[in-house]
């Protein structure tokens, strides 16, 4: 009888229990704890049991001095949940905490202190709270977070518009009520906009798994993601499965505000699945366009490691060229609206100023001098293959479809394998960037094989009724953070060839300005000339290309040359010397002289040879027409050129040609020389032989 008394006397000293006065020494202690003021203003009471529960009104826990915000939480109302046994070895968790009209003040340093450390030493991960279910109604947020370039706030609530607020955590359940939040400032220090709808209850805890639904609509930048779906763990954004849409201006945009490195583009609109499952986000049944361009494909994003890894495959039905522009660092140009849909961006990058092509400018630059972004290469790693059914747009090179497999480690970029199919033919190799060295250095290994000569040139109409098979290739290495840089500081080999085959022989009338052929071939219409050999090798040291040969062997005319191109300045010197192999009147053949920049380029006769045949010419003619016209007639010395030794030295730049064996066409190519021919010509077939 006397034990039963004490135990109900102990049950009604604890359901009795004075904790309203408790609130003076309470306050006093757990502000001494946590080196910061906390104080519950109106009422205080409590449950005990395993789990402690206590319901405060009016409650004030002050930020550290150091942050901007004065209140980590300061609300009108609150009940939490302590579990006691974790809390008498030190460790706070809360397995459940309701505010009403709270203020939150959430600031993380770059050193490691955040204000919702409870403890002295703001920086120590272990005194940070575990948190299970989170209820909120009609509050505040502001989050600061320097290192990530964040400055947001944002405004929630339980209740919908035009419902009455609720008053507490008694009576109606707040559980059953979506939560709304609006969001403003700034984040990765550019504008920042969200709002949209969650579950009413934020389960935090990470050993609580439950699908919480949650919308957003966000805008930072250019960019706008729109997102539906349901998450598992908010604090640790696990278990996320939602369909999303995001547009924006540039993808390269994404780098700055999610850390992945993705290539500058034109204007895009994407849709999908997003999953993500511990560190791994995943973007599933990818759709949309950039640009012109349509786009599918998965990419995954595993943030595991201290360097986050992409990989996946995406591809492309169709590839505008005018899309790949400030991927290579070509100038963009203007954008165009779509006459079916005025709001649809379909060329230029937005953001960038466009810029309009002045061909007729020699000083205008032509190679891409757009800068490699060093840091954003080393701030991830990337396994990716792209491919593109189809390609158009393209004026300058016929390409028809192509594919690369993208890797990125480590600060080192690859692109292998690059394949292109280009005008019947292919362009295959690999090319690498380094970063971790300063200029960066690249790599280059490229071969052209079988491309068709009437495809390559589809811009020049005299090229469309010759045909043949073009090859070369092209190993380069050198420094630079720039296309252009790159290539002004190159060394290697550089060599192009073409085997049997037709040329357009009106352009090699023009050539060698025979005016009675060009006459003859303009009544009478184009014929093609047989084409015995083509070559041309260069050697490149810093960015100057040396010819190591240039010949060019036809049925009617030898053409050998010599003279470098300077890919630093962008300007040509290279010197043709035709020598026809018919008899042709009316021809002032003479050098031919190529020269001028990049982007305007120049040829024509060399006017001091020409010059001084003009002279004679008009010499001639005061002592009788008849001379004059004599002096134009071409006898053709040209004879046919060791095709085999051009075509050694340009499949092979590091060989030379040699004289040809006993038997074998005798005219011989030393680089930068013209044939010299000892012997008379043998028949085509046997100089291509």
């Amino acid at each position: 009888m006397g034990v039963a008394l004490f135990i109900l006397a102990l049950v009604l000293l604890i359901v009795f229990f004075p904790w309203d006065a408790m609130r003076g020494p309470i306050n006093r202690y757990v502000s001494d704890q946590l080196g910061r003021r906390f104080e519950i203003t109106q009422h205080l009471s409590v449950g005990l049991g395993r789990t402690v529960t206590v319901r405060a009104e009016g409650l004030e826990l002050a930020n550290p001095e150091w942050a901007s915000e004065p209140y980590l939480v300061k609300a009108r109302a609150a009940e939490f949940d302590i579990r006691l046994w974790p809390l008498l070895r030190g460790k706070v968790e809360l397995p459940r905490i309701s505010l009403i009209e709270p203020q939150i003040g959430l600031q993380v340093e770059p050193d490691g202190r955040r204000t919702w450390a409870l403890s002295r030493d703001t920086s120590d991960t272990g005194s940070v709270p575990v948190i299970g279910a989170l209820t909120v109604d009609a509050g505040t947020l502001k989050y600061r977070a320097s290192a990530q370039g964040a400055d947001m706030s944002a405004q929630f609530s339980l209740v919908a518009e035009g419902s009455t607020p609720a008053t507490g955590t008694r009576g109606t359940s707040l559980s059953d009520l979506p939560l709304t939040y609006k969001v403003a400032g700034k984040w990765r220090n550019a504008p920042f906009t969200a709002n949209g709808r969650a579950g009413g209850v934020l389960q935090l805890s990470k050993d609580f798994q439950a699908a919480f639904p949650l919308e957003v609509n966000a805008a930072a930048g250019h960019t706008m993601l729109k997102a539906k779906g349901t998450i598992e763990n908010l604090q640790e954004l696990s278990g996320l499965n939602a369909s999303f849409d995001i547009q924006g201006h540039d993808l390269e945009e994404l780098y700055r505000l999610a850390g992945v490195v993705l290539p500058s583009t034109p204007p895009y609109k994407l849709r999908g699945r997003l999953d993500k499952h511990g560190d791994v986000w995943s973007a599933r049944q990818i759709q949309g366009v950039l640009g012109s361009s349509d786009l599918s494909g998965d990419l995954t994003f595993d943030t595991s490691s201290a360097v986050p890894l992409l990989t996946g495959k995406v591809q492309s039905r169709l590839l505008d060229f005018e899309d790949l522009r400030p991927v290579i660092g070509l100038p963009v140009k203007a954008a165009v609206k779509s006459a079916k849909d005025p709001g649809t961006v379909v060329a230029g990058a937005a953001g960038a100023k466009p810029v309009t092509v002045a061909k007729g400018n020699p000083s205008r630059k032509v190679l891409p001098t757009a800068t490699l972004d060093l840091v954003r290469l080393k701030s991830m790693n990337a396994d990716v293959v792209y491919s593109a059914t189809k390609i158009r747009h393209v004026e300058e090179l016929p390409l028809d479809k192509g594919s690369v497999h993208v890797k990125l480690n480590n600060g080192v970029l690859q692109l292998d394998p690059l394949m292109l199919a280009v005008a019947g033919g292919s362009l295959a190799g690999k090319f690498s960037v380094d970063v971790n060295v300063v200029p960066a250095a690249f790599d280059a290994h490229l071969a052209l094989r079988a491309v068709q000569l009437n495809q390559l040139f589809p811009t020049i109409e005299s090229t469309k009724s010759s045909f043949g098979k073009v090859s070369g290739q092209v190993n380069l290495t050198g420094r630079g953070n720039s296309a252009a840089q790159m290539l002004a500081s190159s060394s290697g080999d550089v060599a192009v060839l073409m085997g049997k085959g037709e040329l357009s022989n009106i352009l090699l009338e023009f050539m060698g300005l025979d005016g009675g052929e060009v006459i003859k071939f303009l009544v009478r219409g184009d014929r093609n000339v047989k084409l015995l050999c083509s070559a041309a090798a260069f050697e490149v040291k810093q960015g100057m290309m040396s010819s190591k040969v240039i010949v060019l062997d036809t049925s009617d005319t030898v053409i050998n040359g010599a003279g470098q191109i300077n890919l630093a300045n962008e300007t040509l010197d290279i010197t043709l010397h035709p020598q026809p192999k018919d008899h042709s009147i009316l021809s002032l053949r003479s050098p031919l002289k190529i020269g001028g920049t990049f982007a305007s380029p120049s040829a024509g006769p060399d006017k001091l040879a020409l010059g001084a045949r003009a002279g004679l010419t008009l010499g001639l003619a005061f002592i009788n027409p008849l001379l004059a016209l004599a002096a134009t007639i071409e006898t053709g010395p040209g004879e046919d050129a060791d095709c085999r030794g051009a075509l050694a030295v340009a499949a092979d730049p590091k060989a030379k040609a040699q004289p040809a064996a006993a038997g074998s066409p005798v005219a011989t190519v030393q680089p930068g020389k013209r044939a010299e021919v000892s012997a008379p010509a043998p028949t085509p077939a046997q100089a291509v032989n």
